[in-house]
């Protein structure tokens, strides 16, 4: 099954899967952002962040492989007349031709490989001062029933940023327990990394 079968799926139901609240390790960390610079959300689903930054008057794009999931988002905001800017392509095959003021994940699941490629590009693709935040399940999460898969190879640790990360200066790095509360998808005790970063 392609990444566009297997979210399409997830996405197809009615309403919000993982809801419409922005994930809060995003609303504590975005005011840092530069707005003249546009903002770049990776594997953003049905948009929830993208939303909230577009509602916060910066520029994003969001890329995600379901293109339901953007089309969800397209209509929220044409609903709120807002504009964000969407990509529909596997995270895998996404070949940056721009740079940016930030560029966020939430919740993405990766092989390590996999991550270590996309890392690359990010660092590349961010302008100086620039920043990275993610924050994804950790292999602790693998014991819980509040989100994410049932596969450790799609689960991290704190090295697999700290060792893949090579010219960011890392602000912020640490693996927490957390209480999600987005949507159906992601609720209760979680297991996470956090991760803030900057270009210097």
């Amino acid at each position: 099954m392609s990444q566009q079968e297997f979210w399409n799926k997830k996405f197809s139901r009615d309403g919000f899967l993982y809801g419409t609240k922005v994930n809060q390790f995003i609303k504590d960390s975005y005011q840092s952002f530069n707005k003249s610079q546009k903002v770049l959300c990776l594997g953003e689903g049905e948009g929830r962040n993208a939303f909230f930054l577009a509602e916060h008057g910066y520029n994003v794009l969001a890329l995600d492989a379901s293109n339901i999931g953007l089309n969800k988002l397209s209509q929220w905001c044409k609903l709120k007349n807002l504009e964000v800017e969407t990509k529909c392509i596997d995270i895998n095959e996404w070949i940056p031709n721009e740079k940016y003021g930030a560029i966020l994940f939430t919740f993405m699941h990766l092989e390590i490989v996999e991550l270590k490629k996309l890392l690359e590009k990010i660092e590349e693709n961010l302008f100086d001062k620039g920043f990275l935040v993610v924050e994804v399940f950790s292999k602790k999460q693998i014991n819980k029933n509040s989100g994410g898969p049932k596969d450790l190879n799609l689960l991290y640790g704190v090295d697999d940023f700290k060792e893949n990360l090579k010219t960011l200066k890392i602000l912020k790095l640490e693996e927490t327990v957390v209480q999600l509360e987005e949507g159906k998808g992601h609720n209760g005790e979680a297991s996470v990394i956090r991760l803030i970063a900057q270009k210097l």
